[in-house]
């Protein structure tokens, strides 16, 4: 167990090294592609700086729940500070609608009146994005398949490559045709990536802050599930719900034949749980048919096996 530990936690400081490497290198960038998209008059340095915005906070809020993971619970915080990461997703969306809003009615002004941008400074800024956004994605992607908010990092950081792409595309245009109509196209259209990553924070912090059933669990299946585990008569008062990504967590009351076999009955429902639900947090209390609450049953189907009633 010991060596289990010390190997968990060498991984976990693993990839805050990561992340921290790669968030450092994306701030400064970032800071520095808004000031030269101030300097070069370019809206597509700006959008795409705002695009790393984005990379910014999923990068900070994955390291956050690498750190929040190890801190313990406190008496009023009984579940931790979990719950931090998702009201930090809140704001983060609540701002990226902000920004984006600006860039497009700046766009919409500058299709009336387009004005000079430097387009050869802002290309090989792009550009430089570009390798920038690639590298921190290669260096991510060494991690993403053990860590689910890594996961979520990477798909932001691949995003803002398609941002500095574009930039890109956009300054050879305009250094070789003068025609700056593709700067405010191009940040246009990052605004829109923008925006579906900001719908996509929004939705998904509010749904775990209202204690929405976790995406991809189907309740449903959950109770059948445990329906099928011989001596459960019934479920009632099944909840569950999210702390944050990837910290599921499920409670429920069970109708049991003979409470003598519950402490064995719950470590099978529990591994079942974390084995096919990926639902690691689980709270069960056991009761008897006599119990008044006990109003939810399981029944044998027409193929023998039991289900959920």
């Amino acid at each position: 167990m010991e060596r289990h530990e010390h190997s968990h936690d060498l991984k976990n400081a693993k990839e805050k090294k990561t992340l921290i490497v790669v968030l450092i290198l994306t701030a400064t960038f970032m800071v520095v592609e808004a000031a030269s998209g101030f300097y070069t008059s370019s809206l597509a340095l700006l959008s795409d700086a705002a695009h790393m915005l984005t990379d910014v906070f999923a990068l900070s809020l994955a390291y956050l729940a690498l750190w929040f993971s190890v801190r313990p619970p406190t008496l009023s915080n009984t579940y931790g500070f979990y719950r931090a990461e998702i009201l930090a997703a809140l704001i983060n969306g609540i701002l990226l609608f902000v920004i984006s809003g600006g860039i497009i009615i700046e766009a919409y002004e500058r299709f009336k009146l387009p004005r000079e941008v430097k387009s050869l400074e802002m290309t090989v800024v792009a550009a430089a994005g570009l390798v920038l956004n690639l590298g921190s994605a290669y260096v991510l992607s060494r991690h993403q398949s053990a860590n689910l908010n890594i996961k979520g990092a990477l798909y932001h950081v691949m995003s803002d490559a398609l941002g500095s792409a574009g930039a890109v595309a956009a300054g050879v245009v305009m250094i070789f045709t003068g025609w700056y109509y593709a700067d405010s196209i191009i940040s246009v259209l990052v605004s829109v990536l923008i925006l579906r990553s900001a719908w996509v924070i929004l939705k998904e912090s509010a749904h775990i802050l209202l204690e929405g059933t976790p995406r991809g669990v189907d309740l449903k299946a959950v109770q059948a599930s445990i329906c099928s585990n011989d001596g459960v008569l019934g479920v009632h008062d099944l909840h569950a719900w999210t702390l944050t990504q990837g910290f599921d967590a499920l409670s429920a009351h069970l109708v049991v034949e003979d409470m003598h076999k519950g402490e064995r009955l719950i470590n099978d429902i529990k591994d079942q749980l974390s084995g096919r639900f990926h639902i690691t947090h689980v709270t069960l209390q056991l009761e008897t048919k006599e119990c008044g609450s006990a109003n939810s049953t399981c029944y044998e189907d027409a193929s023998g096996g039991k289900s959920a009633g």
